[in-house]
Parts: structure tokens; sequence; C-alpha cells
């Protein structure tokens, strides 16, 4: 019994000596091993607190210390900080673009709609996330259009060339995401097929549009589309865009996709056959589950990617949440507040794009934990 005790008090003691060292929480002993742990290290941090000092203090400054925050027009503007009055009086523009403001009500109805929907993906107890997501994709854009155009339901008609703002951004945006994710999975798939028709085409449409400008998509989607399509049937610009946006991001996103099923070990493709499972069984069940959980970070980078590029639709006349800010810089009342009108559109740009990147990380972090639990068992 004394053996045994002496045996368990070693173990434990050569456990502890194993540890690695706890981290100190002494501040000078943090500033010393991350920001002076060398003389090149040192030049570098006192070379960038001089950069922060000449920089940030004048911009808070300037942004929220002699800001204009409250007004009514330029004359309540001091000039000597940042006039956010000018983003104030144009921001139901800037969200709304010219849609009717008695009408407005669909688009918030619309945007609620969504909200509502998506935030049961985001609850860990949720069964039925997979119904709903393909309700999502499927279902909610047509439902999204029908309200926001009208012509149903004694709803009056808003042609889409009075949509704009960040209204405009977010349904080119919802519309992209939502379609090209499907189509790149079946073009991957296309690409990794045996049969050769298929490879062939699916390599074809992969590399003819990833080797064109989205810009040159747009404009021939705008000028060429309806051409391939009878008299009789009239393509509106705004899905002329959307038709463009999504043949052009599929492309990209095939590529990500077959990268994760590339990662896919051949054992998994062995067992999935050897149990008997058809070709599309086998995808849906087993290979593409693995293969989209490895691909996140590049599926997400191509749909922030996506989200930014919605500001090329300028070109062929729609006004998204860019084009407006850039359009209000023209009238004469509101002369040389560029400045405001760009920090505000790239702190929208940005707010999407983070939540994006954080729902990606924490996407992952889950699945992996899930993966995780599943292998100790």
């Amino acid at each position: 019994m004394r053996h045994q005790t002496t045996e368990g008090s070693s173990q434990r003691a050569v456990a502890e000596a194993l540890r690695p060292p706890r981290p100190s929480r002494n501040p000078a002993v943090w500033l010393r091993r991350n920001l002076f742990s060398s003389p090149f290290n040192s030049l570098l941090t006192l070379f960038g607190l001089c950069l922060l000092y000449l920089t940030v203090p004048p911009l808070l400054q300037w942004a929220l210390i002699d800001a204009d925050w409250i007004g009514a027009g330029r004359a309540d503007c001091s000039g000597q900080g940042a006039c956010w009055v000018f983003i104030g009086d144009r921001l139901n523009q800037f969200i709304y673009g010219f849609y009717p403001h008695g009408e407005q009500w669909r688009v918030n109805l619309g945007f609620a709609l969504l909200a509502l929907l998506l935030v049961p993906l985001f609850i860990r107890g949720f069964r039925h996330k997979r119904p709903l997501l393909a309700g999502l994709v499927l279902g909610y854009p047509l439902l999204a259009y029908l309200l926001f155009y009208g012509g149903v339901f004694a709803l009056p008609v808003v042609e889409t060339h009075k949509w704009g703002g960040l209204m405009l951004t977010l349904s080119i945006a919802f519309v992209g995401i939502g379609l090209s994710l499907p189509f790149g999975v079946l073009l991957a798939l296309g690409r990794r097929s045996e049969m050769p028709i298929i490879k062939a085409a699916s390599i074809t449409y992969i590399e003819l549009w990833r080797g064109v400008p989205l810009i040159t998509v747009l404009f021939m989607a705008s000028v060429m589309l309806p051409l391939f399509f009878p008299e009789e049937v009239t393509l509106d610009k705004l899905l002329r865009a959307m038709i463009g946006i999504v043949m052009f991001q599929s492309a990209y996103m095939a590529e990500v996709v077959r990268g994760g099923l590339q990662s896919i070990p051949k054992g998994q493709y062995e067992a999935a056959e050897a149990l008997g499972l058809g070709y599309w069984r086998r995808m849906a069940l087993i290979i593409l589950p693995q293969a989209l959980r490895l691909a996140i970070p590049g599926i997400v980078n191509t749909f922030i990617a996506l989200f930014k590029d919605t500001t090329l639709v300028l070109i062929i006349g729609l006004f998204d949440l860019l084009g407006i800010v850039q359009q209000a810089f023209a009238d004469p009342d509101w002369l040389g507040f560029s400045v405001e009108g760009y920090i505000f559109a790239g702190a929208v740009y940005w707010a999407f794009c983070f939540a994006m990147s954080r729902w990606s990380q924490r996407l992952e972090r889950d699945l992996g934990q899930g993966s995780q639990r599943r292998a100790g068992r």
C-alpha cells in the first residue's frame, strides 16, 4: 500500500514537472515578452505608438468630439469636424433608395421575416435546420420578391428601378449567396464526375466564367441576355444582374467545394460504396457534409467577396448602397461631404462582412466540436 502511494505521488510529481509553464499575468513581463523582446521589436513598438499618437487623436477629434450630430440641414454643420447630419438627412434614401415612402413597411416586413427565419439556425437545439434552410433558399426569395414588387394581395407595384440603397444590396447578395452555393456544389460534382461529357461541360463552364471579369459579365447580362429569350419574354434589369452574378459566383464556389471534396480521404468513398449506397446518397449523406465542413472558410470568403462585389451593379444603372451614397454627393446642398458618406458606406459593408466572418468561425468551432465528440465515442 505504501509502495502504491509512493508510486502515485511520484507520477503526480512527474506530471507536474511536465506541465507547460503558466503565463505570467504581470504587465511588465507581458510587455517585455511581446513588445520589447529585442532591440528591433522595441523600435517597431515605438514606431507604432508614435504613428498611433499622430493619427488616432486627430481622427477622434474630427469624427467624434468636433462632429455635428443633430440638425436639419447644411447650416447646422459648423465645419470644424465631421458632419453626420448629412448621413441622418439622407439615411432613408441610403436604406430604401427611391422606394415609395408609404410602401417601405413592405421592405421592413420582408427583412424582419428573414431575420426571424434565420434565428433558429443559430440555436443549437433546433432540430429542423435542414428544411428551414431549404425553405430559405428556395421559398423566401420568391416571397420577398412578391412582397417588394407587389402586384399581388392588393399591393401596388413598385418597379425595380426604384429599388436601391441597402435594400438592393441585401437583395442581390442574398439571392447570389443562396443560389451560387447549390449551383457551385453541382458544378464541383460535375467536374469530378466520371462521365466525360458532364466533366468536360463543367470544366468549360468553370474556366470560362472564372476567366471573365464581373464587370464584363454584368454588361453581357444587361445587354446580351435578352437576346437569348423570345421577344415576348421581358427580363427585368435587376433580374439580369442577379442571373449574371449567380452564374459568375457559381464558378468560384465550385472550385472551393472541389477543394473540400479532394481533401476527403479515399477510404470515405470506399466505405460509402461498401454500404451499398447510390451515388447521390453517398454524396448527400457521407461525402458532402464532410467536404462542406472543411470548405467553410473558403465558402464564407466567397460570400464576403460576393457581398462587396454588389457595388459593381452601379455600372448598369442600379443604385446599391455605395451608388446611392455617391449620388447624394451631387446634391448642391451637400457638396463637400463625401468623406462622411464613404465612411458610412464602409462601416455598413464592414459590419455585414464581419458578421459573416464571425458566424463562419462559430460554425467551424461547433462542427469541429461535434466531430471530436463523435471521434471520442
